[in-house]
């Protein structure tokens, strides 16, 4: 039979096996190839699921389909796979460039998305408190971390401490979040996870017995009950980061030029 149109042979079905072997193909994608990143990502998807406890090597690999020996080929041991998830906080991120008159404004920059990038994955504090940034690939950060501060102004032995203090209350302030909305969600039974447990059943729960308390003995938890349990999580973060830095500029050189006496 032909194509009257064309004048040329129609062509004829695919047969069975053709189909067949067509469907087989397309039901076994090609797999990407492991790399170095694909296990620091699949290793994220995993502690967002299972917090830090429930990441192991072998659930990573259950994540990537593959064996657990396969990992080795791109990372030595977990240790090094969670020091690899923390220098990833860095990535994309700059410290600016020092100015002195303008030195609590770029740290309250630098806090705050700190901050934020610690809250992007679950119990990332957690991994963050256990290392330092000394490597190779972070020590431009800490490097430009204490050029704010010196030149600032900051006398050399206050400078030394300030880095490791702003990055210390970061770290602490992100893991008692975690610890709160564990437990909010834990008092609702809803899986929540609030800024801070304000509007919970649990705080009706600490005010309440705050103010329950005699007056004689506990003046002070009655009187600032309210102050403690409700605001957000974003204004205890600023309000504690002001005291650090009201704190760091009180050893700055006065303008008749006398240092703080206790700078050295």
């Amino acid at each position: 039979m032909t194509d009257a149109a064309a004048g040329t042979p129609a062509s004829p079905p695919p047969s069975p096996w053709e189909r067949e072997r067509s469907a087989r193909a397309s039901a076994a994608p090609a797999r990407a190839p492991l790399s170095r990143e694909r296990v620091v990502e699949a290793a994220f998807v995993v502690l967002d699921r299972q917090g830090l406890d429930g990441l192991s090597m072998r659930q990573v690999a259950a994540e990537l389909g593959v064996a657990v020996s396969a990992l080795y080929a791109h990372v030595n041991s977990k240790d090094d796979l969670l020091e690899l998830m923390y220098a990833r906080l860095f990535d994309g991120f700059r410290v600016p460039d020092p100015d002195p008159e303008r030195w609590q404004e770029l740290v309250r920059d630098y806090a705050r998305f700190g901050r934020q990038r610690l809250l992007a994955h679950r119990d990332m504090a957690r991994i963050s408190m256990a290392h330092a940034p000394f490597t190779a690939e972070l020590l431009p950060h800490v490097e430009a971390l204490l050029a704010l501060f010196r030149t600032a102004g900051l006398p050399d032995r206050i400078a030394a401490e300030a880095g490791d203090l702003i990055s210390t209350y970061i770290d602490g302030f992100v893991l008692e979040e975690g610890v709160w909305q564990d437990r909010a969600g834990r008092h609702d039974g809803d899986g929540a996870s609030p800024d801070r447990p304000e509007g919970h059943q649990m705080v009706d729960d600490m005010q309440s017995y705050f103010a329950s308390l005699p007056a004689e003995d506990f003046p002070h938890l009655r009187a600032l009950a309210g102050l403690m349990v409700t605001e957000s999580a974003d204004e205890r973060f600023d309000v504690g980061l002001e005291i650090i830095l009201r704190g760091l500029a009180s050893y700055l050189p006065d303008r008749a030029g006398r240092a703080h006496p206790d700078a050295d």
